[in-house]
């Protein structure tokens, strides 16, 4: 029988003085549930301890104002309400009622969760949502959030309802992760709270000036404001023998489910492409115990990101867990089981996967008549060069006020956060998306934190150990701190995270 988990800390029921605070936070228990206080300023608060989307622990994160931040992927929750206000998380933490008696701290009870809000009377109607992925269904789960009364249409045109897609090349095709961590929410959620969720959905085209979408097949609807969240496609390769059945791209649960069908048997797989998704999904072959190799055109994996002692890094934990690289070189045919090099070799393959990278779905927008730069052109607001229409997520390139450039990135938090803000937005607010950008990688036990943008730079500094594991890398341009990596430095990431967001040094 497995032993029962002690709970945290002091029994909060009994109470604790001011003076066992450590620093700004205390985890302590009520009962069996782990309880974290927090002061902020004046104010103590109680809220669960551990972060609603990956179980991050709160009490290692960061307090700012009347919100705490997760430290493993950045969610934020209001002290005052438990609302996972930035996302990945989603849904809320309890918040417990702090008494104060006799010098003591107790807590004893959770309090009532908040009110519903309600949408102010002329918000829009009809809001349609052309996507299925992180921006999109951020979006229509936010306008419920906000009080939302009117119709909510999502439109998808894949076959799954939406899922945590970074899961799909991480924990899930390692077979580390059990398939029902995959929704985002569960199917009946979206009958719930009255999203009308509509699967393997193709949208042929859209009037602006009707405000219509028009579906494949001719149907119409009218929308009063409209969010574009097509997102991105992997970039398919164009060599002989790239369609066979063997060989796969990774984008959808679909995808996931026929690399893992793929696994069954299979002695070796061959990646092509040394991205995060290539080799995250090459740690998760080796967790199938496949012989992988790695097929790239670059001298380091990952290099244009995260520079050239971060890249050797990488590719030495992958080596140590029994991937072999082949950089420098690419695929330049699939025969059968076999894999031609340009170099000349070949590697025999059961099974191959693609990650080259993705491209921005655009096709909707230009046809649209949206103002288009490497991406969907839109303003601070997340609006298009058409009133009413909104885009978020992979297509959209928006004013960065960190960088100071236009920019477009491909992140999942990116697109959850956008899709949050497009809907405010259409429901009347006039909020500028400024978060920083954020993304993480896993590989193995080693998960790789980043923080901004930084598409060139002139310096990297590095604190600490890369090869230890502990380190954080500050990516310099003209002497301005653009972005940080980090490995096991979530405190350090999260507050060079708040620097950039407040226009602080890092």
């Amino acid at each position: 029988m497995a032993e029962e988990r002690k709970p945290a800390g002091p029994d909060l029921v009994q109470g604790v003085e001011a003076k066992d605070f450590n620093n700004d936070k205390l985890l302590g228990h009520v009962g069996k549930d782990d309880v974290l206080l927090v002061r902020a300023g004046a104010d103590i608060f109680a809220i669960d301890a551990y972060c609603s989307h990956y179980h991050g622990p709160l009490a290692d994160g960061l307090v700012t104002g009347d919100s705490v931040r997760c430290p493993w992927h950045h969610a934020c929750f209001s002290l005052r309400s438990g609302e996972a206000v930035r996302a990945p998380a989603l849904s809320p933490l309890s918040v417990w009622q702090v008494e104060q008696e006799g010098g003591r701290i107790f807590v004893r009870r959770k309090q009532e969760a908040a009110k519903p809000r309600k949408a102010a009377a002329d918000a829009p109607r009809r809001i349609v949502i052309v996507g299925g992925g992180a921006a999109g269904f951020a979006a229509a789960e936010m306008l419920r959030r906000e009080g939302f009364g009117g119709e909510v249409t999502m439109l998808s045109n894949d076959g799954a309802a939406p899922v945590d897609r970074p899961n799909l090349s991480k924990d899930y095709l390692a077979g580390s992760a059990p398939e029902d961590w995959l929704p985002l929410r569960p199917d009946e959620f979206y009958d719930e709270v009255n999203i009308d969720l509509r699967l393997n959905t193709n949208v042929a085209s859209i009037d602006a000036k009707a405000r219509q979408v028009v579906l494949d097949g001719g149907k119409a609807m009218t929308y009063d404001r409209l969010l574009l969240a097509t997102g991105a496609e992997p970039v398919r390769l164009p060599i002989p023998g790239a369609d066979t059945a063997h060989v796969h791209l990774l984008r959808t649960v679909a995808d996931s489910h026929a690399i893992i069908a793929s696994t069954k048997g299979a002695k070796r797989a061959v990646v092509i492409g040394a991205s995060f998704i290539g080799l995250e999904v090459a740690a998760s072959l080796r967790a199938h115990e496949i012989e992988v190799h790695v097929v790239a055109p670059e001298a380091r994996p990952m290099e244009r990101i995260l520079g050239p002692d971060m890249g050797d890094f990488v590719r030495r934990l992958h080596e140590e867990h029994g991937v072999v690289f082949h950089l420098g070189d690419t695929v330049t045919a699939i025969d059968g089981r076999r894999a031609t090099l340009k170099s000349g070799g070949t590697l025999e393959a059961d099974l191959v996967v693609v990650g080259v990278g993705v491209k921005p779905r655009l096709a909707l927008a230009e046809q649209a008549g949206l103002a288009i730069d490497r991406g969907v052109t839109v303003n601070a607001h997340l609006e298009t060069s058409v009133a009413g229409i909104y885009a978020a997520g992979d297509i959209a390139r928006w004013p960065d006020p960190h960088s100071g450039e236009n920019i477009r990135v491909e992140h999942w938090v990116v697109a959850e956060r956008q899709g949050q803000t497009a809907a405010r937005n259409m429901l009347g607010a006039r909020e500028a998306f400024d978060a920083v950008p954020f993304f993480w990688s896993q590989h193995y036990d080693v998960p790789i934190n980043y923080v901004g943008h930084a598409e060139k730079w002139d310096e990297i500094a590095i604190d600490g150990n890369i090869a230890a594991r502990d380190c954080l890398l500050r990516y310099r341009r003209n002497g301005r701190v653009l972005a940080v990596a980090s490995i096991y430095r979530d405190l350090d990431s999260l507050k060079a995270e708040l620097a950039m967001e407040r226009g602080e040094k890092v």
